[in-house]
Formats: structure tokens, sequence, C-alpha cells
């Protein structure tokens, strides 16, 4: 797409508005200062958008400066830069993959909501659009998975069906006559407000950008739900975010069919036949620990000495202690300090039964002073 020149002050939409498909733009830094040690710059006019209403600032570049945040400070749009820009000319360059994918994500969220209300009765409450997988919270106390589906086929044939997607400004008095499925305003707000109609479907107040038609989704996957304050977090992903999720999942499935020698419907079956035997596994040889340290505690009750040492090359801080604690119950006059050395951790326990006369709290800070532990 060719650049628009725009190096006169815009006193109307910014460019993001006027055509979201635009991906650079010539205009003009009229503003330039500092912001928590973040240097920023105002423009006469952008294509980058600032984070609001669910959607992630753009990214991108401004002359030879990268574009890491945009946000709306007091009215102006600061672009929040990696280094200080002049005042002047300069030539924007959007980072078009990440905004076309928040297009995606933003449309289909649209879609989302206004079928969840239309065919359901289910009202969004919020939105929110993440860098992998996007939600919605729904005012329904729990979605059953058949509804899920149901919701997931209604979206696709409204995807398939390529409605229209245009911008357009009303007063906030014509929104019931428009039919305006509308979101709470900002505080203060005055004038004509924008809206984005998804033609024959929808009609809403949001200042994001968004595809041209609904066909420009692609695809619309419904991925899971989970409580929330009372209503529903539904998660999915959009456009080319499922592509790529297919992609992976077909990466992941063909390592574990590898490793496990099954196929893709035995691999649910045969991880937790794992499992169980990893558990079955874990308590044999818990219990075998016990007995370990049974033993060794034993044996050094069996020792004359009042005071006796012992060392394991392959323990834990947790088998020393389990000794500890069985020395002292067997040998109450007895004091022991036992040492460890497991995985590049070396660990210590110093043991006094009751009847020891050894002050633990004196004496265990001077072995470690000696031991430089």
């Amino acid at each position: 797409m060719m650049p628009m020149d725009s190096r006169e002050p815009v006193t109307g939409a910014p460019a993001y508005h006027r055509d979201a498909y635009l991906t650079e733009l010539e205009t003009e830094v009229v503003e330039v200062g500092d912001a928590d040690r973040r240097p920023y710059a105002v423009l006469a006019d952008t294509i980058f958008y600032p984070e609001g209403g669910g959607q992630p600032a753009d990214r991108g570049r401004l002359g030879g400066a990268e574009v890491v945040d945009v946000q709306t400070v007091a009215g102006e749009i600061r672009h929040y830069l990696d280094r200080t820009a002049a005042r002047g000319p300069v030539r924007l360059e959007l980072d078009w993959p990440r905004r076309f994918d928040h297009m995606q994500q933003h449309t289909a969220q649209h879609l989302l909501t206004a079928v969840a209300l239309r065919d359901f009765g289910w009202r969004t409450t919020a939105f929110h659009l993440g860098p992998e997988v996007s939600d919605i919270e729904l005012d329904v106390p729990k979605l059953e998975r058949a509804e899920l589906e149901r919701l997931e086929d209604a979206c696709a044939v409204e995807v398939r069906a390529g409605r229209s997607i245009r911008s357009l400004t009303a007063e906030v008095a014509d929104f019931e006559r428009l039919g305006v499925r509308s979101r709470r305003l900002p505080e203060g707000h005055s004038g004509p407000v924008r809206l984005v109609e998804i033609e024959g479907l929808d009609r809403n107040t949001c200042g994001g950008t968004h595809l041209r038609s609904t066909s420009g989704i692609g695809l619309l996957c419904l991925l899971g739900t989970e409580p929330m304050r009372g209503g529903t977090r539904l998660f999915f992903a959009a456009g080319d975010r499922v592509r790529r999720r297919m992609a992976a999942h077909e990466d992941r499935n063909l390592r574990l069919r590898s490793l496990l020698g099954a196929g893709d419907d035995e691999l649910p079956e045969i991880v937790a036949l794992r499992l169980e035997k990893e558990k079955e596994l874990a308590r044999a040889v818990r219990l075998l620990g016990d007995e370990l340290a049974a033993a060794a505690a034993a044996e050094l009750a069996a020792r004359p000495e009042p005071v006796v040492d012992r060392h394991w090359p392959d323990r834990d801080m947790g088998f020393l202690q389990l000794v500890a604690r069985r020395l002292a119950e067997a040998a109450p006059g007895k004091a022991a300090l036992l040492t460890a050395a497991g995985e590049g951790n070396s660990v210590f326990v110093v043991v006094a039964g009751d009847d020891a006369g050894v002050d633990l709290a004196e004496v265990g800070p001077h072995i470690a002073e000696k031991l430089e532990g």
C-alpha cells in the first residue's frame, strides 16, 4: 500500500481510524517529551493505535526509533520510543502482522459477542485481547460443551457470510433508534461517538481497529471456559492464530506419538497410565527412604559415643531431617552431625535429643561457619 502524506495537523480522525489497513505514513513530530525516563513523541497524524478498549497498542518504527508503546495521555496520543526523536517530518512504519492479528481478534470478539446475544441471550460484560488467546466474559453462570459447539457453529456461519464492516459516528441520543449495543462511555464524554457496524448483525460503540469483512476472520475457535465473577470467561482464538495453534498441536502430537508409541486417540489413556505408575513408584521410593532412614537412625543410636556423625553422598535435606527425627526418638541422650551432598547441593543437620544437653541454637551457627554454609 502506498504511504499517505499527512504533514499538516489533522483535526479529524487519526489515520488508524480513517484506514485501518494503512501501514506507512509521512507525517510530522509536533512535540517531544520524556515521562518516567521514557522518551515520547506526539504527531500531527498517526497510524499507531493507542492501547484502549481491550486492544493492545501498536508497534513499529518512527523514523529511526522503535515505537515500544502508544498511550492516550491528557487527550494526546503519545508514542513512546526507544530513543529520543526530533521535531519535524517523519516516516511511520507499522508492524503490520501484529496489527492485523489484533484486527482479527477484535473483529472476532464483536462477532462472537453479537451472536452470543442474538442467538442465546448471553450478554458480554468484558473483553481482553491477549498475546496467545483472547477472552470475553458472559453473564451466564455456566456453559456446557454442547452450547459452545452451537455458538461456534453459529459464528462460523457469519464468518462465511462475509458481512461488511464499517465505522460511523452517532450522537448518544440516537443510540436507541440505531439499535446500538452500547458499552459504558468514558466519564464526561460529550459529542459524537464512534460506532463499528457489522452489516445486518451488530452496531456497537468502539474505538478499535477492525477488518473490512467478517470473512477476514477466517476461523473462530472457542477454546474453553472458566468461572469468573458469577459469570463465565470464554477463551477464543481467531484468524491466523488458529492456524498456528493447529500446527503447534500437530507438532506436539507427533512428538508424543513417537515417545509413547501410540496414536492420537490413545495418547490420553497412555499418559494417564504412565502417571499412575509414576505415583506408585514414588510411593515405593518414599517407603524405601523411610526404611533406610530408620535403619540409619538405629545404627547411629547403637554407637557408644554421645556425639556421632554420618555422611551420605547422594541424599537431600529431607532424608537428613527424617534420620534426625528418628535418632532423637531412639536415643534422646545423643547428638549428631548429619551431612549429605546431592545434585550439586551440600546440606547438614545437627540433632540433639532431649537429654543430650546440647544447645542447638548456639552450636548450629558455629558448625555452619566451619562448613562455610
